[in-house]
């Protein structure tokens, strides 16, 4: 999602959508998030789950450190301390071991991924221990760009999505999607539009 394809899903959503028409003429729009496809992103999903922005940066860097070449390889070589060391939990060790054990074994193959449908590729991704659907939308998203996935079970959509609307109560994932069916295909750029609308929009 460069600013070209930001720019036009954007303009298309807003002619179909008053409320991001409005809030688009008083926020502009968001920077492109692109990350590379491949076992370093993979990586980053797990290291962000449940965590603020600020604390995982802060352990990818120190995972960066520890590890000049941060693949499944140099994984299988540490012990588990040495991975707590840098602030990830038990959970997640066990977690980022998985993932890399999958890879090294030809079991998984994040290459594949690139040639799959949306669902497929998100089974692919939810059949490793500790991938949820929102680990493999975030994937789909920013890795394998693809431009209509909306991350449903993200609390902050969610929220965005309630102050946009005027909604008395934060709606379901299920709602979320029926909100914004009209927003299709271009829900990838409109889930973007919505972090960026919970960040600045005013209170």
């Amino acid at each position: 999602m460069n600013d070209r394809i930001i720019r036009q899903g954007l303009i298309e959503i807003a002619s179909r959508d008053k409320d991001v028409k409005q809030a688009l003429k008083l926020l502009g729009y968001p920077q492109p998030r692109i990350r590379p496809a491949g076992f370093e992103t993979l990586f980053s999903i797990v290291v962000s789950q449940q965590l603020s922005t600020h604390s995982a940066a802060a352990i990818m860097g120190r995972a960066r450190q520890l590890l000049p070449e941060l693949n499944p390889a140099s994984i299988n070589n540490l012990s588990d301390g040495e991975l707590r060391s840098i602030g990830l939990s038990r959970q997640k060790v066990d977690y980022i071991e998985g993932l890399s054990e999958a890879i090294l074994s030809g079991r998984f193959d994040p290459k594949k991924l690139e040639q799959m449908d949306n669902k497929s590729a998100i089974e692919e991704i939810i059949s490793l221990k500790g991938f949820g659907p929102w680990s493999a939308e975030i994937y789909l998203m920013f890795s394998l760009q693809r431009q209509d996935i909306f991350p449903s079970g993200d609390l902050a959509l969610l929220l965005a999505l309630q102050k946009l609307k005027g909604l008395a109560e934060k709606p379901t994932p299920r709602q979320a999607q029926s909100i914004l069916r009209h927003w299709s295909p271009w829900r990838s750029v409109g889930s973007l539009f919505l972090w960026h609308y919970y960040k600045g929009a005013p209170t």
